[in-house]
């Protein structure tokens, strides 16, 4: 299992729309990735506008999948609006233990 953890900063006044885009982004994971097996996006309690976002995927080629899914490319449209440029992290671990 693949974990794809994700950090960024959304652009002041863009929350909203950010949370609508990324939860389109996260349904349509689900209905149209057999591979993607979770999706959570959470927000900085501190900070409403620092999200993390955490995907699991069973292996490299679902998470390539997920890359190369139409929905994708309308994502990375919504990142360049909403989120602050250069502040988005991304890191690829392999799970050693799991529980869903």
């Amino acid at each position: 299992m693949l974990a794809l953890t994700v950090s960024l900063r959304v652009r002041p006044g863009h929350r909203d729309q950010f949370v609508a885009a990324i939860t389109k982004n996260a349904q349509a994971s689900f209905t149209d990735e057999p591979g993607c097996r979770y999706f959570d996006v959470t927000v900085d309690t501190a900070d409403d506008h620092h999200f993390l976002f955490y995907e699991l995927y069973t292996d490299q080629a679902a998470l390539d999948a997920h890359r190369a899914a139409p929905h994708f490319a309308e994502w990375r449209k919504a990142a360049e609006r909403h989120v602050v440029p250069g502040s988005q992290k991304n890191t690829i671990t392999e799970l050693l233990l799991h529980h869903v």
